[in-house]
């Protein structure tokens, strides 16, 4: 779901920042990622939360109204706990 855009290996970012180690990270943080970040998700004040992580990926442009991820979000809340689990194994 999320890897044409996000990597899940450690330094490695693509579109997006990489994944990796993403639960209780502070949004717009990953140094070599940061002139990515719209000001928007670097001003959020955001701390990724397994609840922040379910609610941004089902609609990324409710939580952060003016970033720049193109996502248009996933309903399914399943299929949200299954990105969520395995996003979380990525140490």
């Amino acid at each position: 779901e999320c890897g044409d855009c996000h990597s899940a290996l450690p330094g490695k970012d693509k579109k997006g920042p990489t994944l990796t180690g993403v639960l209780g990270r502070k949004a717009g943080t990953v140094p070599s990622f940061a002139a990515g970040y719209s000001d928007a998700l670097k001003a959020s004040g955001l701390t990724w939360t397994v609840d922040r992580l379910d609610a941004y990926i089902a609609a990324p442009r409710r939580v952060v109204p003016a970033g720049k991820m193109k996502y248009d979000g996933l309903a399914d809340a399943a299929a949200r706990a299954d990105v969520i689990a395995f996003v979380l194994s990525l140490k």
